[in-house]
């Protein structure tokens, strides 16, 4: 039996200055708002939160790894109160964002 998995990525680009503060402190409170939502609802696999780090190349700033049992799984995650509190933050705060959503293996 094959198991498809739903890979969700989200990067983010965080302004210089935002909410008060510069993006250093903006993006360790948003990698750490993000990181409190791993184990939120039943069907997340893997939930990986990441800042880039020196000496490596990155265009953006951070990003969200996550392996969801299924879209229903990801649908959950998204609407689940907790995930829905920290995004007015990271709307104020983010300066582009990019999202990619796939099923693996390839049906």
């Amino acid at each position: 039996m094959i198991l498809f998995m739903l890979t969700h990525i989200v990067f983010w680009k965080l302004k210089d200055h935002a909410e008060g503060a510069d993006k250093a402190a903006n993006l360790a409170r948003a990698k750490a708002l993000l990181a409190s939502c791993a184990g939120l609802t039943h069907g997340i696999h893997r939930f990986e939160v990441a800042t880039a780090q020196p000496g490596h190349e990155a265009t953006y700033d951070l990003v969200l790894n996550a392996v969801f049992e299924d879209a229903e799984a990801l649908q959950n995650y998204q609407q689940y109160p907790d995930h829905a509190a920290i995004k007015p933050f990271m709307r104020a705060v983010v300066q582009e964002r990019q999202c990619m959503d796939y099923t693996w293996p390839a049906p």
